[in-house]
């Protein structure tokens, strides 16, 4: 959901609920109801819920996605990732070989720069060099 959707989160799941452990564990982060990319994958590798279904108790809750660890959403006037000076050859192979139907999915993204020792956001400078979207986002956000 986009920013202008704010307010109607729970419009693109119909007729889900979310379990009573999960709201819980979402509550007690909540901060200006707004929950991090940080703290949603946390109570995702904290429980038995995937990172999707924290991302969509969240939009059923009404609650803000904040923080993307990418550097892509959620921190206000910050400015947006600046695209690399330059791409490693390497680094820029294995971002086209990772690519799903043309985009990087976040997932990939993450492991990409675990495997390169690098910062999540060194690969979202990476894909604006290579003008690569970054999408699908494991919370649903993008």
């Amino acid at each position: 959901m986009t920013h202008s959707d704010a307010g109607n989160y729970a419009g693109k799941h119909q007729s889900q609920s979310i379990p009573a452990e999960l709201r819980k564990m979402i509550n007690a982060v909540l901060s200006e109801k707004r929950l991090s990319c940080k703290q949603a994958h946390q109570i995702a590798a904290d429980s038995e819920f995937s990172p999707s279904d924290v991302g969509r108790a969240a939009d059923l809750m009404e609650i803000r996605l904040s923080g993307c660890q990418l550097g892509l959403f959620g921190h206000g006037k910050k400015e947006k990732i600046k695209a690399a000076a330059s791409l490693d050859t390497k680094l820029e192979k294995i971002l086209q070989k990772s690519l799903i139907d043309g985009a990087l999915p976040c997932r990939a993204a993450w492991q990409i720069a675990a495997d390169f020792n690098l910062q999540k956001t060194d690969i979202t400078a990476a894909c604006e060099a290579g003008k690569i979207k970054i999408t699908p986002c494991q919370l649903g956000a993008f």
